[in-house]
């Protein structure tokens, strides 16, 4: 058995989503990676000095710049004759991807650096206080966006983020969950096969921000796919080229299996519209299992 590349030790919430993501990322990668890491969850838990849980050489960026940071290692390794032989990833939350980090990761996207971009989607910035960000879904409970007498929660939808990725014509894109865990490691050992920009943006339970028992984390992550809300698809120079099909099941099976969503199950016309954005989804993606 290979050694894992993330080692225990480190200080993640039991059940942490991005800690296990984090594992299957890089052991699929394997030895020949440069990481680099902004500020976010992530960072913290895994390096807090003077101790490492990852087994490669690391870099933390701020916040905004992590796209940026690394396109001048891939840079580097190209002038010194050894990027084929070494893997470049970018490793953010959903706040240092889909809002503090864009005009970085746009601009890596753009110019298409042979570079692996993985957004850990937790849905909001855990790290300092669980804040709504672009990628937190509608009718979430969150700190900035919390629920009252004249509130269901984030007013906003869920940014498409990989569309946004896509957009820019590179060679792929796809989402992953980690309660699919050798879909995720598929995914990031065809993304590095392949020169060029790529963008994977994986979903990551978190027990705390959430509100779920840690023990369920893989659990709601798959609950969150077979309910449509988070469809797994890859993308290839711009179009859709695969999906993950479902049989899909009610919304509410996903919401109920976290706190962030309680205040809905007294709302049944809420629980219709957040149905109506996973239906869209299974429309639009062709999600659905045809019998």
């Amino acid at each position: 058995m290979s050694k894992t590349l993330f080692v225990p030790g480190h200080t993640a919430c039991a059940g942490c989503g991005q800690s296990m993501g984090a594992r299957l990322v890089i052991d699929a990668a394997g030895p020949n990676t440069i990481v680099v890491n902004n500020t976010g969850c992530l960072e913290v838990f895994s390096t807090k000095y003077p101790e490492s849980a990852w087994q490669v050489p690391w870099i933390h960026s701020l916040f905004e710049n992590a796209a940026a940071v690394a396109s001048g290692v891939e840079s580097a390794l190209k002038f010194l004759g050894t990027k084929d032989s070494t893997n470049v990833i970018v490793q953010a939350g959903d706040g240092g991807t889909a809002d503090i980090g864009l005009q970085a990761i746009s601009g890596m996207l753009e110019r298409n650096h042979d570079i692996l971009f993985v957004c850990y989607d937790n849905e909001a910035y855990m790290n300092t206080g669980i804040q709504r960000s672009g990628l937190t879904p509608f009718d979430t409970n969150t700190t900035t966006s919390p629920i009252g007498a004249q509130s269901t929660g984030n007013v906003r939808p869920k940014k498409p983020m990989p569309e946004i990725a896509a957009a820019h014509g590179v060679p792929y894109v796809a989402t992953a969950s980690v309660g699919f865990t050798q879909d995720v490691q598929r995914k990031v050992k065809k993304a590095l096969s392949i020169k060029g920009a790529k963008y994977l943006q994986i979903h990551v339970p978190c027990p705390l921000g959430w509100r779920h028992e840690s023990s369920m984390t893989i659990q709601v992550a798959k609950a969150a796919v077979e309910a449509g809300l988070y469809p797994l698809v890859e993308y290839e120079y711009g179009k859709l080229t695969a999906v993950r099909q479902i049989q899909p099941k009610p919304v509410e099976e996903y919401l109920k299996l976290q706190g962030r969503f309680k205040h809905l199950m007294k709302s049944p016309e809420e629980i219709k519209k957040v149905q109506a954005i996973a239906d869209s989804n299974i429309e639009k993606y062709g999600l659905k299992t045809q019998a």
